[in-house]
C-alpha cells in the first residue's frame, strides 16, 4: 500500500503522520480545511487539498488511494461543549462522508483515531479497550463516529482499525487554543515569559505519549493484517500529575516562574492510563522517555521562537 490519504493533515498528529510516511517513501495525500490546523504543519512532498471532510464531493480524492488515515476531529472538549452540535456536524457526520468516500473508492484499509476519552466514565486504571463509557460531548461524537465505522465495517465490507489517543505531544502541537494542551502551553508560555496556568491543582495525572511513538504504531497498524477490525489504545502505560510535567519543563527552561492556578476545567478526568497490552503484542513499544520528549518539544518550540524576532510563539 503506497498510497495513504490523511484527513486533518495540517493538524498536529496527521502533519507529523505524513512526514514520517514521505520518509518511508510513501506518496502521501492530504485533506484540511485549516479551521485549527495550519498551512505551514503541512510538509513539502504533500499533495494537499483544502476541503472540508463534511463535503459530499469528498470521494474522487480518494481515487487511486490504498489507506485511510481519519484524523480530522474537532478535539477541543470546552469548545464541544459550548458547541456540541457542531461536533457532532465534524466527528460524526464528518466521518460518515470519510467512510461514504472510501466506499465509493472502492478502498478498504481505514485507520480511525478515536480517544481515551471514551474511557471518562470508567474509574478503573488502566483503561482497558473493551471497557467505555463516554460522557463529554467530545466523547459521545467520537462514540457515534466509532459506530458509524462499525457500520461500514459490519455491511461495506471495510477493513476499519481503531486508535485511541491518550495525551499526544511533541513538535507542532497546536498552542492557539483557548485551552491549549499542557506541553506545549507551558513550553511557549515560559519562553515568552509568561506565568502559565494550571487548571485545578495540577495534581490530575495523564499518560503522556510522544508524537513519533505514535506514529510508530500508525505504520504498525498499516501494515500488519492482524489489526484488521481491532481497537488500539495509544499511550504509554506511565501517567505524569500535570504539575509534574511543568517541573520538568521549567527545570529545562530554568525561568523562575511559578504556576498560577485557576478553577478546573469541565468535564475532565482525574487520571487517564492506557492498557497497552494489545498493542505490545504487535512488536510496538512506546521507545521516547517523558524526559526525552520533552527535551525534543521544548528544543521545537525554542528554535521557533528564536527565529521569529521580536515575536512571541502565541503570534505565529
Amino acid at each position: 500500500m503506497k498510497n495513504i490519504l490523511v484527513t486533518g493533515v495540517a493538524g498536529f498528529i496527521g502533519s507529523n503522520l505524513a512526514k514520517k510516511l514521505l520518509a518511508e517513501g510513501y506518496r502521501v495525500v492530504g485533506l484540511d480545511n485549516l479551521s485549527t490546523g495550519t498551512l505551514e504543519n503541512v510538509p513539502a512532498g504533500v499533495e494537499f487539498h483544502q476541503t472540508d471532510i463534511r463535503s459530499r464531493d469528498l470521494h474522487p480524492l480518494f481515487a487511486g488511494i490504498d489507506a485511510v488515515f481519519h484524523l480530522a476531529a474537532k478535539t477541543n472538549l470546552p469548545a464541544c461543549l459550548k458547541e456540541p452540535v457542531d461536533a457532532s456536524d465534524v466527528n460524526v457526520t464528518g466521518t460518515a462522508m470519510v467512510l461514504e468516500a472510501c466506499r465509493q473508492a472502492k478502498l478498504s484499509k481505514i485507520i480511525y483515531a478515536d480517544t481515551s476519552a471514551e474511557y471518562e466514565g470508567v474509574p478503573d486504571l488502566p483503561s482497558r479497550v473493551d471497557h467505555i463509557r463516554p460522557l463529554s460531548a467530545y466523547a459521545v461524537s467520537k462514540r457515534g463516529g466509532a459506530l458509524f465505522c462499525d457500520v461500514y465495517q459490519r455491511f461495506y465490507g471495510l477493513d476499519i482499525t481503531t486508535v485511541r489517543y491518550f495525551n499526544v505531544y511533541g513538535p507542532a502541537q497546536d498552542w492557539r487554543r483557548i485551552f491549549p494542551p499542557v506541553v506545549s502551553s507551558f513550553t511557549t508560555q515560559l519562553l515568552s515569559g509568561i506565568q502559565p496556568t494550571i487548571y485545578g491543582t495540577g495534581e490530575k495525572r495523564r499518560d503522556f505519549i510522544y508524537v513519533d511513538d505514535v506514529n510508530d504504531l500508525h505504520l504498525t497498524i498499516l501494515r500488519d493484517d492482524r489489526t484488521r477490525g481491532g481497537i488500539y489504545n495509544v499511550g504509554s502505560g506511565t501517567n505524569y500529575s500535570i504539575n509534574k510535567i511543568f517541573e520538568l519543563i521549567d527545570a529545562e527552561l530554568k525561568t523562575g516562574l511559578k504556576p498560577k492556578y485557576a478553577a478546573e476545567l469541565p468535564g475532565e478526568a482525574e487520571a487517564t492510563l492506557a492498557d497497552i497490552s494489545n498493542s505490545l503484542a504487535l512488536g510496538w513499544r512506546p521507545k521516547v522517555s517523558i524526559q526525552e520528549g520533552l527535551q525534543r518539544s521544548i528544543n521545537y518550540y525554542r528554535e521557533r521562537t528564536s527565529s521569529k524576532t521580536g515575536k512571541k510563539p502565541n503570534d505565529y
